[in-house]
Protein backbone atom coordinates (compact mmCIF):
# COMPACT_ATOMS: atom_id res chain seq x y z
CA UNK A 1 0.00 0.00 0.00
CA UNK A 2 1.13 3.61 -1.20
CA UNK A 3 1.56 6.10 1.40
CA UNK A 4 2.35 9.75 0.92
CA UNK A 5 3.38 12.56 3.59
CA UNK A 6 4.43 16.07 2.49
CA UNK A 7 6.01 18.40 5.46
CA UNK A 8 7.73 21.65 4.60
CA UNK A 9 4.64 24.00 4.07
CA UNK A 10 4.62 27.43 6.14
CA UNK A 11 4.48 31.16 5.88
CA UNK A 12 6.91 32.98 3.21
CA UNK A 13 7.07 36.46 2.06
CA UNK A 14 6.38 37.64 -1.93
CA UNK A 15 9.96 36.96 -3.27
CA UNK A 16 10.96 33.95 -1.05
CA UNK A 17 10.96 30.70 -0.83
CA UNK A 18 9.67 26.99 0.60
CA UNK A 19 11.21 23.55 -0.23
CA UNK A 20 8.21 21.14 -0.34
CA UNK A 21 9.17 17.37 0.86
CA UNK A 22 7.08 14.06 0.19
CA UNK A 23 8.27 10.94 1.88
CA UNK A 24 6.74 8.09 0.23
CA UNK A 25 6.13 4.26 1.61
CA UNK A 26 6.04 2.25 -0.96
CA UNK A 27 8.18 -0.89 -2.32
CA UNK A 28 8.43 0.16 -5.92
CA UNK A 29 8.55 3.83 -5.61
CA UNK A 30 11.64 4.22 -8.43
CA UNK A 31 8.79 3.26 -10.71
CA UNK A 32 6.36 6.04 -9.96
CA UNK A 33 5.79 8.64 -11.78
CA UNK A 34 5.19 11.53 -9.09
CA UNK A 35 3.30 15.13 -8.73
CA UNK A 36 2.45 18.17 -6.70
CA UNK A 37 -0.97 19.56 -7.23
CA UNK A 38 -2.08 22.64 -5.89
CA UNK A 39 -5.91 23.76 -4.18
CA UNK A 40 -6.45 27.69 -3.71
CA UNK A 41 -8.65 28.95 -1.26
CA UNK A 42 -12.05 28.67 -3.12
CA UNK A 43 -10.64 27.36 -6.01
CA UNK A 44 -10.48 23.66 -7.54
CA UNK A 45 -7.05 21.29 -8.07
CA UNK A 46 -4.41 22.16 -10.08
CA UNK A 47 -1.67 20.06 -11.05
CA UNK A 48 1.62 22.12 -10.59
CA UNK A 49 4.64 19.66 -10.94
CA UNK A 50 5.58 16.22 -12.43
CA UNK A 51 8.69 13.79 -12.65
CA UNK A 52 9.18 10.70 -14.27
CA UNK A 53 10.04 7.65 -12.60
CA UNK A 54 14.17 7.65 -12.71
CA UNK A 55 14.06 11.67 -12.78
CA UNK A 56 15.14 12.15 -15.96
CA UNK A 57 12.28 14.18 -17.65
CA UNK A 58 10.32 16.74 -15.53
CA UNK A 59 7.06 18.86 -16.46
CA UNK A 60 5.68 22.11 -14.69
CA UNK A 61 2.75 23.93 -14.87
CA UNK A 62 3.14 27.47 -17.28
CA UNK A 63 2.05 29.93 -13.84
CA UNK A 64 5.11 27.88 -11.65
CA UNK A 65 7.42 27.48 -14.75
CA UNK A 66 11.23 29.42 -14.26
CA UNK A 67 10.37 29.32 -10.09
CA UNK A 68 9.53 25.69 -8.78
CA UNK A 69 11.71 23.17 -9.33
CA UNK A 70 10.87 19.02 -9.37
CA UNK A 71 13.21 17.00 -8.21
CA UNK A 72 13.61 13.05 -6.63
CA UNK A 73 15.90 11.01 -4.34
CA UNK A 74 14.69 6.96 -5.38
CA UNK A 75 17.02 6.16 -2.56
CA UNK A 76 15.49 7.85 -0.20
CA UNK A 77 11.46 7.66 -1.64
CA UNK A 78 11.10 11.18 -1.82
CA UNK A 79 10.12 13.95 -3.69
CA UNK A 80 10.80 17.25 -3.25
CA UNK A 81 9.55 20.96 -4.70
CA UNK A 82 11.54 23.94 -4.42
CA UNK A 83 8.99 27.08 -5.01
CA UNK A 84 11.36 30.43 -5.47
CA UNK A 85 10.18 33.95 -6.07
CA UNK A 86 6.58 32.55 -4.58
CA UNK A 87 3.49 35.03 -5.06
CA UNK A 88 0.32 35.65 -2.91
CA UNK A 89 -1.04 33.68 -5.67
CA UNK A 90 0.59 30.41 -4.75
CA UNK A 91 -0.84 29.99 -1.49
CA UNK A 92 -2.22 26.73 -1.41
CA UNK A 93 -2.60 23.31 0.19
CA UNK A 94 -0.07 21.33 -1.95
CA UNK A 95 -0.43 17.70 -2.13
CA UNK A 96 2.02 15.09 -3.09
CA UNK A 97 0.15 12.55 -5.39
CA UNK A 98 1.37 9.45 -7.09
CA UNK A 99 0.79 9.47 -11.15
CA UNK A 100 1.07 12.07 -13.65
CA UNK A 101 -0.58 15.12 -15.16
CA UNK A 102 -3.93 13.44 -16.53
CA UNK A 103 -4.24 10.36 -13.88
CA UNK A 104 -3.03 10.74 -10.27
CA UNK A 105 -4.29 7.25 -7.76
CA UNK A 106 -3.00 7.82 -4.30
CA UNK A 107 -2.41 11.41 -2.66
CA UNK A 108 -0.74 12.97 0.54
CA UNK A 109 -3.28 14.76 2.92
CA UNK A 110 -1.48 18.21 2.06
CA UNK A 111 0.84 20.94 3.19
CA UNK A 112 -0.39 24.42 3.49
CA UNK A 113 1.76 27.32 1.92
CA UNK A 114 0.66 30.88 2.57
CA UNK A 115 2.71 33.51 0.53
CA UNK A 116 2.03 36.66 2.27
CA UNK A 117 3.73 40.28 3.62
Amino acid sequence: QVQLAESGGGLAQPGGSLRLSCAVSAFAFDTYVMSWVRQAPGEGLEWVSGIDSDGSDTDYADSVKGRFTISRDNAKNTVTLQMNSLKPEDTALYYCAKGGRKYLDVWGQGTLVTVSS
